[in-house]
């Protein structure tokens, strides 16, 4: 009999303190990111409790005392402008601009990644370059547009704008996430009989939903955040909660108390989404990541 000679296993795994060590590490430099980008809204919301006087105080004081007169005032309790209307509008503009979104982008996207067109390619690159126009170079023309149209202080008029403008980016997302969808499962519903709409609505909607997601909360931040257009297309019906909050910048008086409660009011909608969809929204952006 012959001995076999026993080669010894190298592998090249960190032991397991010096692998605790690194996590340790991580884990604090993601702490310390988390505060340095969270400390912003902090200060805002600390800011908005306080009374002008104390807001606009150099340095600012953190022992001031607490009150809610900035959120009295941003409400309408003292006489001023309701912020319902505007707060409305722009909850109509975000939410039906994100919903023509999705109907459009979904077909859309269907088309250049599971039953992909000729030069597919060059359609997302053409749908990209959309985005490259800077958007203060097409204001005089849509608003020449609107007023010759009667569509001026019209929400109905950023709801397709916001819709335009959101669609080429929505569509170069879901792109890439109907790509991860087998084909095999499209196949067999086809071969049960099921036509386009039902393969859309019922096989692919519920495998890209992470996807489908990740765009829509993207889309509704851009809409409910957009205020160029709004500023310029709007004025007192279609006024949108950005434009409503530009009118508490004034150059009399102390103002700072008052815009930090706007702020934070104005920002709890998009905050509330993004944490309700936040699972959904770290599948959708890792999706296809992994193999």
């Amino acid at each position: 009999m012959t001995a076999t000679a026993v080669r010894p296993v190298v592998t090249d795994a960190k032991p397991a303190p010096a692998r605790r060590r690194t996590g340790a590490g991580l884990g604090l430099v993601a702490w310390l990111l988390g505060i340095v980008f969270f400390l912003p809204i902090a200060w805002m919301a600390l800011t908005s409790f306080h009374s002008e006087s104390d807001a606009a105080t150099n340095p600012p004081s953190f022992a001031a005392s607490l009150t809610l007169d900035g959120y009295r005032e941003f409400f309408g309790a003292d006489g001023g402008a309701s912020p319902w209307p505007a707060l409305a509008n722009s909850a109509v503009a975000s939410i039906a601009s994100t919903l023509f979104v999705l109907v459009l982008a979904l077909p859309a996207a269907y088309a250049l990644s599971i039953r992909p067109v000729k030069k597919w390619t060059d359609v997302l690159f053409f749908f990209l370059s959309t985005k490259m126009l800077p958007v203060v170079a097409g204001l005089l023309p849509i608003y020449l547009f609107a007023k010759n149209t009667d569509m001026l202080d019209n929400i109905w008029l950023l709801v397709i704008l916001y819709t335009s403008m959101n669609l080429p980016i929505a569509v170069w997302m879901m792109q890439s996430f109907l790509a991860e969808v087998p084909v095999a499962i499209i196949e067999a519903a086809r071969v049960d009989g099921a036509k386009l709409p039902t393969i859309l609505v019922r096989v692919v909607a519920p495998i890209a939903l992470p996807g489908i997601a990740a765009t829509s909360l993207i889309c509704f931040i851009f809409s409910w955040n957009e205020l160029l257009f709004a500023r310029v297309l709007t004025g007192v019906v279609a006024e949108t909660a950005p434009v409503f909050l530009t009118g508490f910048i004034t150059s009399q008086g102390l103002f700072l108390a008052k815009v930090c409660a706007a702020s934070l009011v104005i920002s709890l909608p998009v905050l509330a989404a993004g944490f309700a969809a936040q699972d959904k929204l770290v599948q959708g952006l890792s999706l296809g990541a992994v193999k």
